[in-house]
C-alpha cells in the first residue's frame, strides 16, 4: 500500500530541523526501499524548509502512522501537523527513475483537496517529462477519493499548478520541493 505523507514544518523550527537532520536521515534510511519519493518544501525565499514530503509503500495504514508519528522531527515538535493519506502510484515508478533527473529546473510538491470523485477519473495529464510523481489521495480503505498529490518539474507555480484542473478541486496547493535525502 502507497502512502503520501506531508509533515508540515512549525513556524521557526528551522534550528531544531538542522539539529536532527541527521536523525531524520538516518530513520529514512531504513525505509530506504520503501520510499516512492521524499524532499524538503521550502517557503517563497527558496531556504527556510516549510515541510517534508515523503511518498513510501508500506504494507498498511498502521505502519503509515509509525512511520509518520515515529520520525524524529515530528517526535521532537518540529512539525505542526502532518497530512497522512493513501496514495496510487499512478506513473508507476520512484523519483530516482524520472527521466529528468534530481537536478536542474523548479520543482514543486502540488496538492489538491477535493471530494466525491471516483478515483480512476484522477488520471495524470500528458506531461510525462514533468510529471516527478503523481497519484490520488484516497481514504484509509482506497475507496473514497480525496484530492490528488503531484511532484512537478515546471519553470514556475502557475505551470506546476495547471497540471492540476482547478474545477475538481476545492483548492490547490503549490510549494517549492527539491529531491530529498543524502547528498
Amino acid at each position: 500500500m502507497e502512502f503520501f505523507c506531508y509533515h508540515r514544518d512549525r513556524p521557526g523550527s528551522t534550528t531544531l530541523r538542522e539539529k536532527l537532520l541527521e536523525d531524520h536521515w538516518s530513520y529514512m534510511d531504513g525505509y530506504a526501499r520503501e520510499l516512492i519519493a521524499r524532499g524538503p518544501t521550502f517557503a517563497a525565499d527558496g531556504e527556510t524548509p516549510t515541510g517534508s514530503v515523503h511518498i513510501v509503500d508500506l504494507p498498511d495504514p498502521a505502519a503509515a502512522r509509525a512511520f509518520a508519528f515515529d520520525e524524529p522531527n515530528y517526535q521532537a515538535g518540529a512539525y505542526r501537523d502532518v497530512l497522512l493519506r493513501r496514495w496510487r502510484n499512478t506513473l508507476g515508478r520512484t523519483m530516482w527513475d524520472f527521466p529528468g533527473g534530481a537536478t536542474g529546473g523548479n520543482r514543486y510538491l502540488v496538492i489538491g483537496l477535493g471530494a466525491g470523485l471516483d478515483a480512476a477519473l484522477d488520471t495524470p495529464p500528458d506531461r510525462d517529462d514533468e510529471l516527478i510523481a503523481y497519484g490520488p489521495l484516497l481514504s484509509d480503505d482506497d475507496t473514497t477519493w480525496v484530492g490528488t498529490a503531484a511532484l512537478v518539474l515546471a519553470p514556475d507555480q502557475d505551470t506546476a499548478r495547471a497540471v492540476l484542473a482547478p474545477d475538481r478541486y476545492a483548492g490547490i496547493e503549490v510549494h517549492d520541493w527539491e529531491f530529498g535525502g543524502r547528498r
